[in-house]
Parts: structure tokens; C-alpha cells; sequence
């Protein structure tokens, strides 16, 4: 990741209370008692790691990002000893020893042809041991849908190389593609999918959310002057998309698929 499409945690906490919701929705399927070794692989600014070692206290909790801005953030939750992060692109992590929990959280979107590594990261398991995963199912969404095909379109495709992976529709699995995942694996599966229904306010609601997100990386490679006539005109279209209520409110749909599995120990 480059410093200039480096994530900025400012931006992407504006919106803490919604996005900690399927974190915590998440953990609540995840059974283990007392682990030893937990891992949050693409942990951003720390906040919901630092979760995992408050229900875990005995554990050793590592926290894995490649962005450096939020990993600079995470460093105020360490607790020597016990929560730690560390630099690391997720594609390429593999652990020291075997886990007892493994957590990703609104991560693996970014990784297309995520399945294989889910795979390996259910082979790092100790007996008993947890995967736990949560990813947007929001690329049909207006919000993506109106992204892709504005970066598409003749006035911006030659700047910007076609839309981001991000955008691209097959990214993430449904949810039978998941449980397909995890059993494969040899994990027992607990798969489902939500729709949150995130109620905003104040102006352009929707593009503020997205500024920290899927619009991130497309303005990364705009010039200042382009990037802001591309935000207007995606602005725009999603205020059409999302209209404010009566109430001066936005309501944005939100789907999230999350897939628990636990690898049984020996009878």
C-alpha cells in the first residue's frame, strides 16, 4: 500500500459506533474459552483488538495491518506482554506458532481470491481453534455500483485504470460460498449475513462513510482537482441513491457476511 492511499483512522472512525457493531455481532458467535494465542489480522487503529484482550485477558493478542498510520494509532492499546501489533500485509502472515483464534474483521474485501488464504489460516488452527471473519456484501450496492461505473466511465477510466478490486462484485462470497470455505477446511460453520440499517445525519451522510472506505483509494490516484470533481459528481448521484428523510436523516442499508468456524477437537 502506498503512503499516499495509506488509510487516515481519523476518517475512518467517524462512523466508530456502526462499524464496531459487526465486530462485536461477530465475536458473540466465537466459543473459545481461554486461548492462548489470538491473532486480528488487518486490526486498523487497535480499538477492536484491544475487545479481544478485555474478553481474553490471559491471552496473547497480536494485532497484524499494513497501514502504518493505523498502526501508529493502535500502539495507545498496547499492553506489553499482552496486546501487541505488529507491520504485516495479511496475504503474506503466517503465525510462529499454532492459533487459538483467528479474527478478520472487514478486511478480506480487499483481498480478492481471499478463499485460498482462508484455507491456510484454518490450517494454522490448534485443536479447538477459531476462525472468525466478517466482510461487506455491499458491492451491488448504490454506493459501489455508482463508484464503478463513474470510475469506468470515458472521463475518469484513463486516470485511474478501471475500478478497484475493491468494487468488483465476485471479491466476496456469498454466504453458502463461505460455508463451502470453512467445512472444506475441516471446520464445523456457522455462516450468515446482515443487514444493518445505519441511520446518518448531517450533510452527505453516505459520501462521508465512504470517504473512509471504497472512495479512499480511487482519490488516491487523482490530483487534488480531479479528485474533487470526481467527489462532486459521485456526491451526486449518491444523494438521488440515498435521499434524506422528512427528518433531515439518511438511511444506508449495509450488508455484512460473517462466517465462524471451529476446528472440533479429537474425541
Amino acid at each position: 500500500m502506498t503512503a499516499a492511499a495509506d488509510w487516515d483512522p481519523s476518517t475512518y472512525l467517524r462512523f466508530a459506533g456502526e462499524r464496531a457493531r459487526p465486530f462485536a455481532d461477530l465475536l458473540g458467535r466465537v466459543g473459545a474459552v481461554d486461548p492462548r494465542v489470538v491473532v486480528d489480522l488487518g486490526c486498523g487503529d487497535g480499538s477492536m483488538t484491544a475487545a479481544l484482550h478485555r474478553r481474553w485477558p490471559r491471552a496473547r493478542v497480536i494485532g497484524v495491518d499494513s497501514s502504518a498510520s493505523m498502526l501508529a494509532a493502535a500502539a495507545e492499546h498496547a499492553v506489553p506482554g499482552h496486546l501487541t501489533f505488529v507491520a504485516g500485509d495479511v496475504r503474506d502472515w503466517r503465525p510462529e506458532e499454532p492459533v487459538d483464534a483467528i479474527v478478520s474483521n472487514a478486511v478480506l474485501h480487499w483481498v480478492p481470491g481471499h478463499a485460498a488464504l482462508v484455507t491456510r489460516w484454518a490450517a494454522d488452527l490448534t485443536p479447538n481453534g477459531w476462525l472468525a471473519l466478517q466482510v461487506p456484501g455491499n458491492q451491488a450496492a448504490p454506493t459501489h455500483a455508482l463508484l464503478a461505473e463513474l470510475t469506468s466511465s470515458p472521463r475518469w477510466a484513463h486516470q485511474l485504470d478501471g475500478p478497484d478490486d475493491v468494487l468488483d462484485r465476485a471479491a466476496v462470497l456469498d454466504p453458502v460460498g463461505y460455508l463451502d470455505l470453512l467445512t472444506g477446511a475441516g471446520l464445523s460453520a456457522d455462516v450468515w449475513e446482515t443487514t444493518y440499517l445505519h441511520v446518518l445525519t448531517g450533510e452527505d451522510p453516505v459520501l462521508r462513510w465512504v470517504t473512509g472506505t471504497v472512495l479512499r483509494p480511487v482519490l488516491a490516484r487523482l490530483p487534488d482537482g480531479d479528485a474533487a470533481a470526481l467527489t462532486a459528481e459521485y456526491a451526486a448521484a449518491l444523494r438521488a441513491s440515498y435521499p434524506a428523510r422528512p427528518d433531515g436523516t439518511t438511511v444506508l442499508p449495509f450488508r455484512r457476511v460473517f462466517a465462524v468456524g471451529h476446528r472440533l477437537s479429537a474425541a
